[in-house]
């Protein structure tokens, strides 16, 4: 299972838009409620490397202590029975060292956090996430400037002035490995520490295809020719919102050029070199992405001959 994705809740959308059911919920003792403090979920446990982690869920009354009453909170779906809200308390001051979470556990990001809880936990942690750094960054109408609030338990936002309305936005993004032969494209982004290769990758354009995202972004970022792209996987990727679209495609030729704008080195990988890499080990100075990026299950795919 590729990370961020998987989410276990039964997200139960038909009851958004019943405020009574909602606000019922929130407030029964039975629900959980996961905080998160600076877009940062609060994990149960220590901060030890051999600590076993997960990701905190509280009853409503010691959430609501975190709070104020007008901070965002929204469902995100049914575990079973029980309800699970996400809680944004970002307003608390070092909430992990105060009462009532003190010696609990602690907040973390949530690419760290992804890394250490069971797959269940970080595929919440993405849904959660992700809409709270939606609302902070919508509080305005961006067709008339007014404020908006959010209603539909956090899944619209509703302009006072103009009634527009607003939906959380994802963003698809293709992310693709182009082989040719016994070998697959990397390459390391502008950004990347000196070490580090990765799939390419580039958001898709409106009125553009998956596989002429793929197409496009190729000869951008590498001046080389495919065919034949075939998907993968999708991976949800909350920074902010991205979905990330993976996917495969054939190089025409090993012909290759970095744009040295958003990509600056670009270098054939051998599937023998590939193995290594994804097992850990650093090949001719290089890295791969960790397994929480599916760029890294992208090139184990190919490697180990699964594509």
């Amino acid at each position: 299972m590729i990370p961020f994705a998987g989410n276990p809740l039964n997200r139960a959308s038909e009851k958004r838009t019943d405020s009574e059911w909602i606000e019922a919920r929130r407030h029964d003792p039975s629900s959980l409620i996961i905080p998160l403090w600076r877009l940062k979920p609060f994990l149960l446990g220590s901060e030890r490397p051999d600590a076993t982690t997960v990701l905190g869920r509280l009853r409503p009354e010691i959430a609501d202590s975190l709070a104020g009453s007008d901070a965002a909170c929204i469902f995100l779906g049914l575990d079973g029975d029980r309800a699970v809200f996400a809680l944004d308390i970002s307003a608390a001051e070092d909430p992990q060292n105060r009462e009532p979470l003190a010696g609990l556990g602690y907040f973390t990001d949530a690419r760290t956090a992804a890394q250490i809880v069971p797959i269940n936990d970080a595929a919440m942690i993405a849904q959660a996430k992700a809409l709270i750094d939606w609302h902070q960054r919508h509080g305005f109408c961006p067709r008339c400037g007014a404020p908006t609030r959010m209603v539909d338990a956090g899944y619209r936002r509703l302009c006072g002035q103009c009634n527009a309305e607003h939906f959380p936005r994802v963003d698809p993004v293709v992310i693709m490995l182009a082989t040719h032969g016994d070998a697959c494209l990397v390459g390391r982004g502008a950004q990347f520490p000196p070490e580090m290769f990765s799939a390419l990758a580039g958001f898709i354009e409106p009125g553009e295809t998956i596989e002429e995202a793929v197409q496009r972004e190729l000869m951008e970022e590498a001046s080389v020719r495919v065919s034949d792209v075939t998907y993968y996987a999708t991976q949800p990727w909350p920074f902010p919102s991205s979905l990330m679209i993976g996917c495969f495609a054939r190089a025409e030729s090993r012909d290759v050029k970095a744009d040295a704008k958003e990509v600056v080195e670009v270098r054939w990988l051998e599937r023998g070199a590939a193995r290594e890499l994804i097992a850990g080990k650093q090949v001719n100075g290089m890295r791969v992405p960790p397994p929480i990026a599916i760029a890294h299950h992208l090139i184990r795919t190919w490697a180990c001959g699964e594509k």
